[in-house]
């Protein structure tokens, strides 16, 4: 019998898209021959993957986990809404979620990493696309972290437990009480999924969306003097941060009064008995950014797809 290696694995994985094992399995059964093992691979129905790999997924699931001091999103794509109604698929995102809250919001670390049941989470995620017959993706993972105090979360659009549309994470840094910087932090949370910041203070805001805003201010009030025309650009830049930077944001929560997400911050460390300190939040929404092709609809969609 032929010496199965780790580069023969290798290539057999690059040219289907099967898992590892399956790979392994299908070199040993095929005595080492790459293109028997395909065929191979092809019989037992593990090829798909790779035929799949080029189709859009932009729908999927977001994730969040949290343990302790430590919470991760992620968001797992697929191609179709059907899927994230998909047992399998659900528990798959809910699996890589807890690997990630353990070892970190590195991608492609955390492809390699092992995966509960053995294999790696490329390997889960390779073998669902040829279970389920739609191509997948980890598509990003954020993690937050907090010395001590406690992480909120929120999942809108919830599907199952920790599973939905967007999912958020705030992390208030705190030695108060966790009860109530545990409402807090939930609060903030929903605020967060509903008011979409763009970041978190001013001093968090990207430079040149700052001076963008800036150069738009001062274009709208050209010819006034060059004092006033300072004024002015200073008094904008504090309106758009009230509408960007979730410190500066009112809270949406009819309780809070009008207060901003800061003042509402600061008014609870008399409840909490300590001071509180909002370190980050982390917002993902499913599908942002992704391109999806127009065109199709949706009898075409899963024509397209049987086809």
């Amino acid at each position: 019998m032929s010496i199965i290696t780790a580069g023969m694995v290798k290539d057999l994985r690059e040219k289907t898209g099967a898992g590892m094992m399956d790979c392994k399995t299908a070199l040993s059964a095929t005595d080492g021959d790459i293109e028997s093992a395909i065929d191979w691979l092809r019989k037992k129905g593990l090829s798909k993957a790779a035929k799949k790999s080029g189709r859009v997924a932009a729908e999927g699931l977001v994730a969040v986990a949290v343990h302790g001091h430590d919470a991760v999103v992620i968001e797992v794509n697929s191609e179709t809404d059907f899927v994230a109604r998909n047992e399998e698929f659900q528990a798959l995102v809910r699996s890589i979620a807890l690997v990630a809250v353990e070892k970190g919001d590195d991608v492609n670390q955390l492809l390699g990493t092992h995966y509960p049941g053995g294999g790696t989470v490329s390997d889960a995620i390779a073998n669902a696309i040829a279970t389920i017959g739609e191509n997948m993706t980890l598509r990003r993972v954020a993690s937050l972290h907090v010395t001590k105090g406690v992480i909120g979360s929120y999942v809108h659009n919830a599907i199952a437990d920790n599973l939905g549309k967007i999912g958020v994470l705030v992390a208030l840094e705190s030695t108060g009480d966790s009860e109530v910087l545990g409402n807090l932090a939930r609060q903030i949370a929903l605020h967060v999924a509903a008011a979409n910041p763009m970041a978190l203070d001013p001093a968090s805001m990207d430079p040149t969306v700052v001076l963008r805003e800036r150069n738009v201010l001062a274009d709208k009030n050209a010819g006034k003097p060059a004092n006033i025309l300072e004024k002015i650009v200073e008094g904008g830049l504090k309106t758009f941060y009230k509408e960007v930077c979730l410190t500066d944001q009112i809270s949406i929560h009819a309780e809070h009064d009008g207060k901003s997400i800061a003042q509402v911050v600061k008014e609870t460390e008399g409840k909490a008995g300590a001071p509180v300190a909002l370190k980050g939040y982390v917002r993902f929404a499913l599908g942002d950014g992704i391109e999806k092709p127009e065109g199709l609809d949706f009898a075409a969609e899963v024509a397209a797809l049987q086809g």
